[in-house]
């Protein structure tokens, strides 16, 4: 028995973002968690650079390991989650973790990466905000 799989539809239901860039970086796909977790729009985010969600302090650092994940069609956060800082519409600090897919054309030329993000904020704050109370609980004599 065969089923079809709309994954346009999936991609709109899934409860993580879903964003998709090409070989330059450019945003292609951005479904409705990304709206949610980031503040831009689809027609917001379409066409524009990652530099859209990506702090510029890690820009570079992130530019260098995306053109070589072009280049060489190898990264090596396939199975690993990445932790990193990103930037919400309105400016404040996200925490964000991800896993990425690469994406090959018909000759194997990696033609984009896929990421598959979480908001991560919360519990970050909520574990920062942990270890400073038991720093404290230690710090305190006995």
């Amino acid at each position: 028995m065969s089923h079809a799989i709309d994954f346009g539809q999936l991609v709109a239901a899934a409860g993580d973002a879903v964003v998709v860039s090409d070989a330059s970086g450019a945003i292609i796909v951005w479904n409705p968690a990304a709206e949610r977790i980031f503040g831009f729009s689809e027609a917001e985010a379409i066409g524009r650079s990652l530099d859209l969600i990506t702090p510029e302090r890690q820009r570079q650092r992130h530019w260098d390991g995306y053109h070589k994940t072009m280049q060489t069609g190898v990264t090596r956060y396939r199975a690993e989650t990445l932790r990193v800082p990103a930037i919400h519409k309105d400016g404040h600090a996200l925490s964000i973790a991800f896993t990425v897919a690469l994406l090959h054309g018909p000759d194997g030329a990696v033609t984009g990466i896929a990421a598959i993000i979480r908001d991560e904020t919360k519990r970050w704050n909520d574990e920062r905000q942990l270890r400073k109370r038991l720093a404290e609980l230690e710090a305190r004599p006995t």
